[in-house]
């Protein structure tokens, strides 16, 4: 499970920070939580990845949070291993290579979030609409009217801008 998902949930958090070991911590506790309620996980409710991407919408929720409450910057550095040279290479080629979905998301911006959600997961990370739903913990039907309707927002918008 981790090898197949590993390098889609970091492009995942890539998107949404600029900092490799962010991106490095921000995935690590998406696996060390899903490892904690692996006997939570049901396949015939959808992919190991939606599963994984319910997860790691609330590991970066949690992250906004507490970056937003000013906490001590020695605390919040206090539990990080370093990043040898080659790791942080690699994170920030990876980081890189997320400016185009990064640049998709910030189109996204004035959609609602679940909308903002549907696109990126279905349209970046490539999860089925049912996988996507069950990541967001919606009905197949609510997530499938919300893609439709947020791809629809984008081609407008697109369209007043040519």
């Amino acid at each position: 499970m981790y090898l197949r998902n590993v390098d889609v949930l970091m492009g995942y958090f890539a998107r949404r920070c600029r900092d490799p070991h962010t991106v490095a911590d921000l995935t690590s506790e998406t696996f060390v939580r899903g490892m904690a309620g692996f006997a939570r996980f049901d396949p015939r409710r959808g992919s190991d990845r939606a599963w994984l991407f319910g997860i790691a919408a609330r590991v970066f929720a949690r992250h906004c949070e507490q970056s937003a409450g000013d906490r001590d910057a020695v605390a919040r550095l206090g539990g990080r291993r370093a990043l040898d040279e080659d790791e942080i290479e690699e994170l920030a080629e990876r980081i890189d290579a997320e400016r185009d979905g990064a640049a998709l998301m910030q189109r996204c911006a004035r959609l609602p979030p679940v909308e903002q959600a549907a696109i990126e997961l279905v349209d970046l990370e490539g999860l089925t609409p049912k996988d996507a739903a069950l990541a967001l913990g919606i009905s197949g039907v609510a997530f499938r009217k919300r893609l439709s309707r947020a791809r629809s927002r984008l081609r407008k918008e697109y369209q007043g801008h040519e």
